[in-house]
């Protein structure tokens, strides 16, 4: 009993310490006194300007478990860029958009629509008996 009372009064003393020791701060809390530092100022260089940006890259995705197929490829010289891509519809059918952007002609796209043999199946609901009569009525 006696060490409960010795802690408790050592916060209590704490307690009165941070308010005499900050007067505004909020009770049950005490702030330490802050430090300014400037800071450093860094000036970083800037980028140089690409007048010819060049690049191409490719990915795919044919996720068996979910049924996600689909890819892209795109590749850019200077200011004309190409490419396609293409994904399997929720028909089964797959769609492969090719496009083409530059300074003279904008943006373009052709769409293309191949049907498959073999159609997505329909998703599986599972049919349950509507007996309203034997279901137990509860308030």
């Amino acid at each position: 009993m006696a060490r409960c009372i010795q802690i408790t009064l050592a916060v209590l003393a704490s307690a009165c310490l941070a308010v005499a020791v900050f007067p505004h701060a909020p009770h049950g809390f005490a702030y330490a006194p802050l430090a300014h530092h400037p800071l450093p100022h860094y000036h970083a260089a800037p980028e140089p300007y690409d007048h010819h940006p060049k690049y191409a890259f490719e990915y795919a995705v044919a996720d068996h478990h979910t049924g996600d197929t689909k890819s892209q490829h795109e590749s850019r010289d200077g200011d004309v860029v190409k490419g396609s891509y293409s994904l399997i519809e929720p028909d089964g059918s797959k769609r492969t958009v090719e496009y083409t952007a530059d300074d003279h002609n904008g943006f373009n796209a052709v769409v293309h629509k191949t049907p498959n043999h073999h159609p997505a199946p329909a998703p599986l609901i599972p049919i349950v008996p509507h007996h309203p009569h034997h279901l137990p009525y509860h308030h």
